[in-house]
């Protein structure tokens, strides 16, 4: 792993949540993405080489909406930098780590994402993320 990429937040409403990190940060968010797939809507904000994801759920049977209603908003994942995801998530698997995702998928933010069940991290979701253009670079 590189580095941390990201921190993600749970929120229940982004438009008010973005007014309130762009306060917090003293900048807006640099790109909005809706993941159909995952039933979430994200915002983004970079402080330095820092990232921070919001992110709402878009239906009530939305991972981030029932995390909402179980814990309230708040620190939903950790996402950690990777240089291959694909062997990344075959030595954590080795190790003994489950998996949420065996495979990795379309992540926001032009990154492939797969992440690791809180149950073997002491109950930290957390995210493995490659970008899409380094991805693409390997195979060239």
């Amino acid at each position: 792993m590189k580095k941390i990429e990201h921190i993600g937040i749970a929120v229940k409403d982004l438009e008010v949540s973005n007014k309130l990190f762009s306060k917090l940060f003293n900048t807006s968010n640099y790109t909005e993405e809706v993941l159909e797939s995952e039933g979430v809507k994200t915002s983004f904000f970079k402080i330095g080489d820092e990232k921070i994801e919001l992110l709402q759920g878009l239906n009530a049977n939305s991972v981030i909406s029932r995390f909402i209603k179980k814990k309230g908003e708040g620190v939903h994942h950790i996402a950690f930098e990777v240089v291959d995801i694909r062997s990344e998530l075959i030595r954590l698997k080795e190790e003994g780590f489950e998996l949420i995702d065996d495979i990795p998928k379309r992540g926001a933010d032009n990154k492939l994402v797969a992440f690791i069940h809180p149950k073997s991290t002491n109950g930290v979701l957390i995210e493995l993320c490659q970008d899409i253009v380094s991805l693409k670079k390997n195979f060239e």
